[in-house]
């Protein structure tokens, strides 16, 4: 038997076929308003203090950091040539887990163009500008590490042999060792008696000078319980022969690697070049120089150094946060049982008291000495203080 079907008119599928649409957008639309109050009432529940609204500063910070980052277009070609990824020559290395190697250079670099560029332009196989004070000022402004350079560095055009060792570690070097173009004086002599004839500021004034204040320093038997540690009171604190090797962080010209060397210790001495210079003269006396800003990751790898000593250096101009990273940075670098000789760190009283014994406390130390004394050298007035404490990095459970 046969069905019999009626077909229906188009007007009346055309009338499905507008429902079905109508109902489909009502849908979209109803859930996009759903989706849009929902979200906003999660957003809205968040604890006000959970909200950072940042301040001026940091917003006039942020942009100025954005403009000032150099485009593609802005950056030299052989910036480009040595942090562009170059192609293994075997492949993919396991080491790498790539088979492209990345050169590092400071994040901060491009947002100096102009230096930058200056910087990276030169003759290829040629010489290189002579130029150290503008490497020098992008590095203190974060350029760090600077990128390598195809180029011969400027020397000294009458160069001489250092002289021997145990000579050179009292010995002013000649003034043949240095190029003297990025500093305002032009000889040893004039350094070493700057502090008598030259007005205003320079860092370390009269640390040149190993016939003056640097042939006494660190030279004493006993501090008597003062801010001046005896580098023997703070060795034999260790087992005889277990404090080795270590590192001075703003070490000025490196008289106390040579005070450790006497004691058949090897330090590294970190220093900028600061209207002088600083690195040539602590190779000259036959021990190490490393030339890194106090921004810089320490290049050495975990639980490594014996010691670790800085003299004025790590105090209140440095901005908290920093000093935070830099102290936990110590602190991976020493192995436990290592020592931290915060040395003469100064700060004004309350701040002693409210910001940076809870910011070292926070960081894991166990504390064997800790001194606090009256800074007066600036007048009394400014109620500055020093701190001077030997820290030790657990020797259990220093994670």
């Amino acid at each position: 038997m046969e069905i019999s079907h009626k077909r229906r008119p188009v007007a009346t599928n055309w009338f499905y076929i507008f429902l079905l649409l109508s109902t489909n957008l009502l849908t979209l639309l109803l859930s996009a308003t759903f989706y849009s109050s929902c979200s906003l009432g999660r957003r809205s529940a968040v604890p006000e203090a959970m909200v950072t609204i940042p301040s001026q500063s940091t917003v006039r910070s942020a942009a100025t950091a954005s403009l000032n980052t150099a485009s593609e277009d802005d950056l030299a070609p052989e910036f480009k040539a040595f942090t562009s990824g170059q192609l293994l020559p075997f492949g993919i290395n396991p080491n790498f887990d790539s088979d492209t190697m990345y050169p590092p250079v400071g994040r901060p670099c491009t947002m100096f163009p102009d230096l930058l560029r200056r910087f990276m332009t030169y003759k290829v196989n040629g010489s290189c500008p002579d130029d150290e004070l503008l490497a020098q000022k992008l590095l203190l402004k974060g350029c760090e590490p600077l990128p390598r350079r195809r180029c011969r560095h400027a020397s000294p055009p009458d160069y001489v042999e250092p002289y021997p060792l145990p000579t050179s570690l009292w010995t002013t070097p000649s003034d043949s060792s240095v190029v003297w173009t990025a500093y305002t004086c032009k000889n040893y002599d004039c350094l070493i008696n700057r502090k008598h004839r030259q007005q205003g500021f320079d860092d370390c004034k009269d640390c040149f000078d190993l016939e003056g204040a640097e042939k006494h320093r660190w030279t004493a038997d006993k501090s008597n319980g003062g801010l001046d540690f005896t580098i023997d009171e703070v060795v034999t604190t260790k087992k005889p022969g277990t404090i080795r090797i270590g590192l001075d962080i703003g070490g000025g010209v490196a008289t106390f690697a040579v005070r450790m060397r006497d004691r058949n210790i090897t330090i590294i001495t970190t220093s900028m070049n600061l209207n002088g210079p600083f690195n040539n003269f602590i190779a000259a006396r036959g021990v190490v120089p490393l030339y890194i800003s106090i921004s810089q990751r320490l290049p050495f790898f975990d639980n490594t150094l014996d010691i670790v000593h800085s003299m004025h250096v790590l105090s209140n101009w440095i901005p908290t946060t920093l000093l935070h990273f830099l102290m936990f940075d110590i602190y991976r670098v020493l192995r436990p049982g290592g020592l931290f000789w915060l040395d003469h760190f100064f700060c004004v009283g309350e701040q002693l008291e409210h910001v940076y014994t809870p910011l070292i406390d926070s960081i894991g130390f166990n504390k064997i000495k800790w001194v606090v004394g009256r800074k007066l050298d600036r007048g009394p007035e400014l109620q500055e203080m020093y701190l001077s404490a030997l820290l030790e990095k657990p020797l259990k459970k220093s994670w």
